[in-house]
């Protein structure tokens, strides 16, 4: 696209430059086919909006994109997951886990079992263990992103879906942690235990000290400012934007501060929450950007039929780990075998919390990152459209969706609309 309109550049003369003109026509261009994918395809939106990035991407749209990931880009990535895992935090009550241990025990399995299984698998492929560990940090990360989108598109609620999200998000909490730890160790000698956690407590430290800065900031605002309100609603949003700079700089994790103050926010304040509903339309063109910015960037990486061998035994690895992962921690959850299944599957998306624990990989250690992402960006684009589908067969076939699993036809299409 560039090099078509070089001709013209003596006489353009845009306000917010070029890249502003070609991000926003890519985005209507992803809303269209997100429509479509749902309206006609029986497919969540997020497939619509991850091909659209993902082919723009390939003809070389990315170039448009710094990696590693710096500046606007990264900071408005950053603030479209910290607000979407803010609200999965705050669907997160910590007094189920005292009813419900083994959900916990649940959650350690799946993560733990996907680490090991992947670094094995690509260990067994001749990868470099200082490649694999990072890999598997990778893939541990679910996406809860993903599915909330899923989710929300289908109109899904019961077990399999409350269950997918809370060990989704659980296993996002322990990726950010772990990875954001390993980044700043990558450059770093090899050191003895005390050494090596210690990395990881600060990045909890210092996430947790932001999470309940913003989530007292925000109790407070709730004792005198209707839940309800379009207000509260922008002050939640401004709160939260407001801390991803500030977790990042003082050496936490922006995501996880804002998982972890809605966590916190949930045991200050129980009482149900109205706050995303108020953000609409605003909310929901920051979500469509981050999914399109993820495949985008994620398409830029080189393919060839060694990288495409190791992608494959990782997904697969992944998809296995998870799904015996949370088999194994099944007994005593209160769900049946065939639930924990279908919560497997829900878990297989990845999308931008895995590419940011990437770019932080490749930011610290450009070389070494540089062989981190060549396997973990061809797998993320991957798993962001397939997982996509994945999470929708695993929610309809456990017959949680209020929605039936096919395409809309014209008669009803206003009517569901005007339910939306």
């Amino acid at each position: 696209m560039n090099d078509m309109l070089s001709f013209w550049e003596p006489w353009l003369r845009p306000s917010a430059g070029l890249a502003t003109v070609q991000w926003s026509l890519l985005l209507a261009v992803a809303t269209m086919v997100g429509y479509a994918c749902q309206r006609h395809a029986a497919l969540p939106k997020v497939v619509g909006y991850s091909l659209v990035g993902g082919i723009a991407g390939l003809i070389g749209f990315g170039a448009n994109t710094a990696w590693p990931l710096q500046g606007t880009g990264l900071f408005l990535l950053e603030l479209g997951v910290a607000i979407v895992l803010f609200e999965c935090g705050g669907r997160i009550t910590l007094r189920w886990f005292r009813h419900n241990p083994m959900v916990l025990v649940q959650s350690v399995a799946e993560s733990a079992l996907t680490y090991v299984l992947v670094s094995l698998v690509l260990g067994w492929l001749g990868v470099a263990p200082e490649v694999a560990g990072p890999l598997a940090l990778v893939a541990m990360a679910a996406s809860p992103l993903v599915l909330t989108r899923v989710v929300a598109d289908m109109r899904a609620a019961g077990a399999v879906t409350d269950r997918g999200l809370v060990l989704a998000t659980l296993s996002t909490l322990y990726a950010l942690a772990l990875g954001s730890a390993k980044a700043g160790m990558l450059t770093q000698p090899k050191a003895g235990f005390v050494a090596s956690i210690m990395p990881v407590l600060v990045v909890l430290g210092v996430s947790v000290a932001v999470a309940l800065v913003l989530a007292v900031l925000m109790r407070l605002a709730l004792r005198f400012m209707s839940p309800a309100s379009e207000n509260t609603s922008i002050l939640f949003l401004t709160l939260i934007s407001a801390s991803v700079p500030v977790a990042s700089y003082l050496g936490g994790s922006a995501p996880l501060a804002a998982l972890l103050g809605g966590i916190l926010l949930k045991q200050f304040n129980p009482r149900p929450w109205a706050w995303p509903r108020q953000l609409g339309t605003a909310a929901s063109l920051l979500t469509m950007l981050m999914f399109v910015l993820v495949s985008t960037v994620a398409a830029q990486a080189d393919w060839s039929a060694p990288v495409a061998g190791v992608v494959g035994a990782v997904i697969l690895a992944r998809l296995v780990a998870k799904t015996l992962g949370v088999a194994v921690g099944n007994v005593g959850t209160g769900a049946n075998w065939r639930q924990a299944f279908w919560v497997g599957c829900a878990m297989a998306p990845m999308s931008s919390v895995a590419l940011l624990i990437a770019s932080q990989f490749v930011a610290a250690a450009p070389e070494l990152g540089a062989q981190i992402a060549g396997v973990a960006l061809p797998t993320i684009l991957v798993m962001e459209v397939l997982g996509a589908a994945l999470a929708t067969v695993a929610i309809y076939r456990s017959g949680e969706s209020s929605r039936p699993w096919k395409p809309l036809s014209r008669t009803n299409t206003a009517g569901d609309e005007r339910e939306s």
